[in-house]
């Protein structure tokens, strides 16, 4: 699989490599570390996302930047390269170029269901995070291509895909990726994750307070319910991006299964992140709102308003719920 990538994407003079749109640790890791490997393998690499890089992450775009994609800039491309999803429509103006273009394109992934779109793919479900997947590509091509900052870049989206190494993506070969990545890179897990999770600001925090005063329980405390309203980001001057990592807080409550935020932030329907600690599968629940993601996290979106995509959201979990109950009871 990584030898018949590496093969065929090491053919080319230029690679545009794209993370997916409204960005997250996985996908900038990723970016960044291929872009560094591939130029260190003679091949000139632009880095591209349509939407800004994340307050928290912008220290990695000062390893390789990472620029907005235009005409003339995608046109110098030979291939492309797609990480962190598995359809076109993840990564914004990329789509419409290939439309027009066709240029070979290469995908490294993790999410369930990818599509047949691609030159090559990496595709694997089981695989912590991309990161994961990019680190273990360089690993078979040359492992001492990992300096300081690939590493960096690396261990960043292993830490965040993860939850910090908490979730049950986690296996041995997952900690063996991070532990030669500190290794390799020769840095303490601290000065990663302090770039990352310890840079909240007072109106960051104001904002997760108004947010936690909206905490909902349904089904026996089993579904919790967060939201984030345009009042609430207007009063505490902050923008939905400010939001990351509020969804964990009533994931966390005792006996919940699965959270739910809802970021009703722009007037155009109703951001929904979907995180179970439980056999509730989200990336089911989220197809039905037209989203998606992993079992244990994903992404929807609802037309709204907010209380009616409330309602919503809770009765298609109320609905799972009921037959995983009834599977048990056959069982």
């Amino acid at each position: 699989m990584f030898k018949e990538f590496i093969k065929k994407i090491t053919r080319f003079e230029s690679v545009g490599v794209y993370s997916h749109i409204r960005p997250d640790g996985d996908c900038i890791g990723s970016q960044v570390a291929m872009c560094l490997w591939l130029e260190k393998n003679g091949i000139r690499a632009q880095a591209f996302n349509d939407h800004p890089v994340p307050h928290n992450l912008e220290w990695l775009a000062t390893y390789f930047p990472i620029e907005v994609p235009d005409a003339e800039l995608t046109a110098q491309c030979d291939a492309f390269v797609v990480l962190d999803g598995n359809a076109p429509s993840r990564f914004g103006s990329y789509e419409v170029f290939q439309n027009d273009y066709h240029r070979p394109s290469f995908m490294i992934d993790h999410h369930p269901d990818p599509v047949d779109a691609f030159t090559e793919s990496i595709s694997e479900v089981k695989a912590s995070s991309t990161c994961e997947l990019v680190y273990r590509l360089i690993s078979e091509h040359d492992p001492d291509q990992i300096d300081s900052e690939t590493a960096k870049a690396l261990y960043t989206g292993i830490v965040t895909d993860t939850g910090s190494m908490q979730f049950d993506s986690v296996t041995p070969e997952t900690m063996e990726a991070a532990a030669d990545l500190l290794r390799r890179g020769d840095f303490k897990p601290n000065e990663v994750t302090e770039q990352v999770f310890s840079n909240k600001t007072p109106k960051q925090l104001r904002l997760l307070s108004m947010a936690l005063d909206s905490i909902q329980l349904y089904e026996s405390n089993q579904i919790a319910i967060m939201y984030v309203t345009r009042d609430m980001l207007e009063k505490t001057s902050t923008t939905s991006d400010d939001c990351e990592g509020f969804v964990n807080y009533p994931l966390s409550i005792s006996g919940v299964k699965a959270a739910i935020l809802l970021k009703d932030t722009d007037g155009k329907g109703i951001k929904m992140s979907l995180r179970s600690r439980s056999n509730l599968d989200v990336n089911k629940w989220a197809k039905v709102l037209d989203g998606g993601g992993h079992k244990k996290a994903a992404g929807a979106w609802h037309p709204g308003p907010l209380e009616l995509a409330v309602k919503d959201v809770v009765k298609i979990g109320v609905k799972q719920l009921k037959e995983i109950e009834n599977e048990s009871v056959l069982s």
